[in-house]
């Protein structure tokens, strides 16, 4: 499954869309705060700030020292929210470790929650509510439905709990009418359960974890981890792709799957808030 020509397709209409908006005066606007030069989180962000250019929105950058205080940063994020032109608050993670995550994400105005971190958000989804949805989980669902994959009374299998990707895709799932299971570090016999699997969510990062023996036969394989090789420093999903390929009915490629649709979401969330803004 090409995640990287179906974020192009989605890309390109939200540009059709951020032209639309243009000729009324209306800009998207993204803002990233990126605290430290953490260097895998320096790819992201510039990956997100050149996307939101390509579609014609609005992106801005704070980067701040690693060292900066929590209370820095709670007021950048207070200004950004009532900034008129910002239309989404992206915080870039990991943080470093002094800073507490949870209560930073819980300054972002619940309007411009682009990332679908805030309490608020998860509450809305978890009670079947139009919301903003982390876009990791977004866009399997838009891998999902633009293969015509069925999910109503299937078994799915989601490897990792993270608030991330593994809980808000559960919800999605279930949403959809599929009959979850989550694993994680405490499952017994993983090989077993994700055998059951007709669609099996592999989100744990851990480089290779699902071998090709833990896979049924024509099941649907979604690998969201991105792993990077410490030899070869090429990037590995959490499944073995080379063995899963074999017993896989549709599977998803680490780099070129779901990596590329999560900055799709993106765009599509901050175009969402700004219509929501503006209007």
């Amino acid at each position: 499954m090409d995640g990287k020509a179906l974020s192009k397709k989605i890309r390109d209409n939200i540009k059709e869309e951020v032209k639309i908006l243009k000729q009324k005066g209306i800009i998207p606007g993204l803002a990233v705060i990126l605290v430290g030069e953490d260097p895998a989180s320096r790819i992201y962000v510039n990956s997100k700030k050149k996307a939101c250019e390509e579609a014609g929105m609005f992106s801005e950058e704070y980067t701040l020292e690693s060292g900066v205080s929590e209370q820095i940063i709670k007021e950048l994020i207070q200004e950004l929210n009532k900034c008129e032109y910002i239309h989404g608050i992206l915080l870039q993670l990991p943080l470093p470790e002094h800073l507490n995550e949870k209560k930073l994400l819980e300054e972002i105005s619940p309007e411009k929650d682009v990332d679908g971190f805030h309490p608020i958000s998860a509450g809305k989804l978890f009670l079947g509510q139009d919301s903003f949805v982390s876009c990791t989980p977004a866009g399997v669902m838009e891998i999902l439905k633009e293969y015509n994959i069925p999910i109503e009374g299937k078994e799915c299998v989601i490897i990792g709990r993270s608030n991330i990707v593994g809980k808000p895709q559960a919800h999605l799932l279930l949403k959809e009418n599929g009959t979850i299971t989550i694993c994680h570090s405490k499952t017994k016999n993983l090989a077993e359960v994700c055998k059951r699997a007709d669609i099996l969510i592999a989100a744990v990062g851990k480089s290779e974890l699902i071998k090709g023996d833990m896979i049924k036969p024509g099941a649907v394989v979604i690998d969201v981890g991105i792993n990077r090789d410490p030899e070869t420093k090429k990037l590995k999903g959490d499944v073995e792709y080379n063995s899963a390929v074999e017993k896989a009915g549709y599977i998803t490629p680490v780099p070129g799957g779901v990596g590329p649709m999560t900055i799709a979401m993106l765009l599509k969330n901050t175009l969402k808030a700004c219509k929501a803004i503006s209007f």
